[in-house]
Formats: C-alpha cells, structure tokens, sequence
C-alpha cells in the first residue's frame, strides 16, 4: 500500500459532517465504496446500495469493522427499477433519518463503435446513465429539500466521466450518454436552485477499478506488475501525471461537492483525470 493509498479525509473535520445524512448508490465497491468511507470517517450517517448482494453485505462488513460506532444501513437495490429505489429510500429514512446528501454512482463504460452498437445497446446504454440518476433523485429530492430548510444545506453530486466532453469512438454509447449526463445535471442544478438543493458532478478519467485489473490480469506480459504495467498504461493514453487515479482521489472531489464546504457551487463539474482533459 503507497503512501498515497493511506491518505484519508482528514483536511476534514472528523465531526464535520456529524448530524447528516448522506446516500450512494452503487456503494458496494470502487469509487462509491471510498466515498462511502470518507463520509463516515467525517461523521455522517451513510446508506449505501449495491445490486449484488453477497459484494454489499463483503462491504458493509468491511466498513463496520474500521467505523464499529458509525451508523451505517446497506439495501440491495437495482437503482434502474423505481419502485425498489423507492424502497430504498424509505427505509434509509426509517433508519437513518432524512437524507441531506445524495451520491449518484453507478453504471461502467460500454466498449463499442458506432457501427457494432446495435438498438439493445443503446437503449441498455442511455437507460443506465440517465435512470441510474432520474431513479434516486426522484426519491431522495423531497427529503434532500425538506432538509436543506433544517440544515441549510443539500446537494446531490453525479460521477460522471470525462467522455462527457472528450469523447472516444470506440465507447461512442457510453460517450453520447455521457455528454446528456453532463446536461441533465446543469439542468437540475437551475432546476433545484429553488429549493436550496444543489447538483454537481465529477468528471473521471482512468481510476483504477476492477474493470482496470481485469485487464492487467489478462495481460499478455505477465513479468510485469501492476505498478508497471498501469504506469505503462498511462504512458500510452499521455495522462500528464504518469498514473491512473485511486477511487479515493475521486472520492474526495465528491464529499467536498456533498458537503456544506461547496455551499455556493451549483451545476459544476470537478475535472479528476490528472491532467488527461484537453478541455478547459
């Protein structure tokens, strides 16, 4: 483990987030997992979802034994079925209490071409990367308003991916569906202006990911390790800081989105692609 790996939260307060409560969706492993995490270590309640049970309850295990005193509640939910993310929603808020923090996470990247992505795909595509975020919004908005009035904060934060605004041909579904994520959060952020609720995201480039060593463990070289063969990696796809990001990087951008410290930014997006993006 690098030194870097043992970083934490702590240019926050351990407490500060104490009193809150806060939701991610796909929580189980990955950048919602370190999210997770990061938000108990700075005092918040914390619902986590994942679709995969058996992985939820590893996690949750995990989390009760480095927070033991954390108050912590896991539900297995499919966040592109309605009704069970309304479920979820409701027992959070029977356990935990009313939500004032929501983190959308779900949904990997599709590799595909225009011409090889067929009707299936694309309609398996869009509907991952809008309702992965239209499903727990649309359940967790009238707690995270009803909260901002109590706490004087609220705010849902999307991960989204820099193929928003720097597309790939060869992830052309996952990029188009992308780039009206980028939207649909601007358009909720003016939308939930109203109500106190603010709406950001984050804008990942390559973090490792289980995606990332399943394909070091298919590597063909197999005398290199996973220092050099993910540092080779980021050489080919010129990322200026030479390495991929850990999930806790964008885990950090996203409790700093969450919480009260981003109290006047709305419709934004954090840029966590160590330099990768050619766009200002």
């Amino acid at each position: 483990m690098t030194a870097m790996t043992m970083q934490s939260s702590h240019f926050f307060a351990t407490d500060a987030l104490a009193g809150r409560v806060a939701v991610v969706t796909g929580g189980s492993s990955g950048i919602g997992l370190a999210t997770v995490e990061l938000l108990l270590e700075c005092g918040a309640a914390v619902a986590l979802c994942g679709r995969n049970a058996e992985r939820l309850d590893s996690a949750v295990a995990v989390l009760r034994e480095k927070h033991p005193d954390a108050r912590l509640f896991a539900q297995p939910c499919d966040v592109l079925d309605g009704p069970s993310v309304r479920g979820f929603a409701a027992a959070s808020e029977a356990t935990l209490g009313p939500a004032s923090m929501l983190v959308n996470n779900a949904g990997q990247g599709r590799v595909s071409t225009f011409s090889d992505t067929d009707d299936a795909a694309w309609t398996e595509e869009l509907n991952l990367k809008f309702f992965s975020v239209i499903n727990p919004t649309r359940a967790f908005l009238p707690q995270l308003a009803a909260q901002r009035a109590v706490l004087g904060d609220a705010a849902i934060v999307c991960a989204n991916s820099l193929l928003a605004r720097q597309p790939e041909p060869h992830m052309v579904a996952t990029s188009a569906a992308r780039a009206g994520l980028l939207n649909l959060v601007r358009s909720m952020a003016t939308e939930f202006a109203p109500q106190g609720v603010r709406v950001n995201g984050i804008l990942i480039g390559l973090v490792e990911s289980g995606q990332w060593r399943r394909r070091f463990e298919a590597r063909d070289d197999k005398s290199q390790d996973w220092a050099a063969w993910s540092g080779q990696l980021a050489q080919n796809k010129h990322i200026p800081l030479g390495r991929l990001g850990l999930p806790t990087e964008a885990a950090r951008a996203i409790l700093f989105l969450a919480s009260p410290l981003a109290s006047y930014t709305t419709g934004s997006h954090i840029d966590i692609s160590g330099g990768l993006s050619r766009h200002a």
